[in-house]
């Protein structure tokens, strides 16, 4: 592909997927840990999840400021080299059997990861030309779908032939390799730094709030760009019902006596989905321009969720999943790829830093609400219709607004490129 001849692109793509691999095969195998181990103690794997998401809550306000402020090419590399010291930690503490230890471990180690990603983000906005993003995002989309696909199997595999102390030492070289191709890369000084050199000594907590405050009036005056992001909300809404509608729908209603195997095949066809939308995303985006593929793409995800919820054929029911994965993925890819478009690059990390709380907020809110209201109150189709008519809400709410947000961000840009 074209974009790989940019070097840059290259090397920051491969220690992404090099970053994203190790701990998708640590995650999961240590999930199987837990269970094997601690089988009587279940909950010790929501646990184990709430390390992994809980941190956001108390840096995502950090980790934009620091990407817009700092070397953001150290703070990506730093970030893995940190994260492979302490999973030689976590190894020791696997090895003595320290739950207390290992629990603590992983979620230093979880918020260390979430300084990654704006900084990350905002490299490739700076190595990437406008016509690149939405190939990029859509590169993206599709190593998603990889690991949605493979990474199941791929922690289970590990855990099973290396045990836990393998899978964790393959989480520690994947986080080295990714730091090794970061410091490989000869980014420009005015992309590492859109904001200039600050010291650390500036980054009080009075600057890092008056940083964060200026983020967050920057992004509700860009009326689009909220827009965008509050595309990245339903996303969230949406991830939060299917991490356990698939489950429920195979254990209560469709294959009750085989639910593992068949929710298995749910999380192999959503990746194939994922893979399959992400290689037409780019072609698709540029033909018909990014507000309507999310517009249209979002009403189609709504329409195919309500449909899940009328089908009472395991393998009819499998091919939708199919379809609706091919849909998912160019609106993603869209989102993404039309943000890094328009943001600022000087804003580039506050912005980005906003989607990962704003998704998981959307995320516990849809399984707080599923855990109040099934199975007592409705079941599993009322969820599905539930979730598929508010997306079906949510594109015409687009439909109402994009366009004309688009046709004055248009506008807007021609004046400020005529002559005064």
């Amino acid at each position: 592909m074209k974009i790989f001849k940019n070097q840059l692109f290259a090397r920051l793509f491969f220690a992404s997927c090099a970053s994203q691999l190790g701990t998708t095969i640590g995650n999961m195998a240590f999930a199987f840990y837990l269970l094997d181990r601690f089988s009587k103690q279940p909950y010790l794997a929501t646990l184990a999840e709430l390390m992994y998401a809980l941190p956001t809550l108390f840096v995502f306000f950090v980790v934009g400021v620091a990407a817009d402020r700092m070397d953001r090419k150290k703070i990506a590399e730093n970030s893995d080299w940190i994260r492979a010291g302490l999973t030689v930690l976590l190894l020791a503490a696997v090895w003595f059997q320290s739950l207390f230890f290992i629990f603590l471990i992983l979620f230093v180690r979880s918020a260390v990861a979430k300084f990654f990603a704006p900084a990350e983000m905002s490299l490739l906005q700076g190595i990437l030309d406008k016509e690149e993003y939405m190939q990029a995002s859509g590169l993206n989309q599709a190593v998603m779908g990889m690991f949605m696909l493979f990474g199941m199997g791929l922690g289970a595999l590990s855990y099973r032939y290396l045990g836990m102390e393998g899978a964790i030492v393959i989480d520690g070289v994947s986080f080295i390799i990714s730091a090794i191709l970061i410091r490989s890369c000869a980014i420009p000084m005015e992309v590492r730094l859109p904001n200039g050199k600050t010291r650390v000594k500036d980054l009080d907590l009075r600057n890092v709030l008056s940083d964060f405050r200026k983020g967050i009036v920057y992004v509700l005056n860009f009326k689009l760009l909220l827009a965008i992001i509050f595309g990245f909300f339903v996303f969230g809404l949406v991830n939060g019902g299917f991490a356990v509608l698939p489950i429920f729908t195979m254990k209560y209603k469709l294959a009750p006596d085989s639910y593992e195997l068949y929710t298995s095949l749910f999380s192999i066809l959503l990746g194939i989905g994922f893979i399959t939308g992400s290689a037409i995303s780019n072609k698709l985006i540029q033909k018909l321009q990014p507000y309507r593929v999310i517009i249209f793409g979002i009403f189609l995800m709504g329409a195919g969720t309500a449909v899940l919820g009328f089908i009472a054929n395991i393998w009819l029911y499998l091919a939708f999943v199919l379809i609706v994965g091919i849909i998912i993925a160019p609106v993603n890819v869209a989102l993404s790829g039309w943000m890094n478009e328009l943001v600022d690059p000087k804003f580039m990390g506050r912005v980005t830093a906003w989607i990962d709380p704003f998704m998981m907020f959307a995320h516990s809110l849809a399984l707080g609400i599923i855990a109040a209201v099934f199975p007592n109150w409705i079941s599993v189709d009322t969820l599905y219709y539930a979730i598929g008519i508010s997306m079906v809400g949510i594109s015409f709410y687009y439909l109402a607004v994009l366009p004309r947000m688009v046709r004055a961000e248009q506008r807007a840009s021609l004046q400020n490129e005529m002559p005064v």
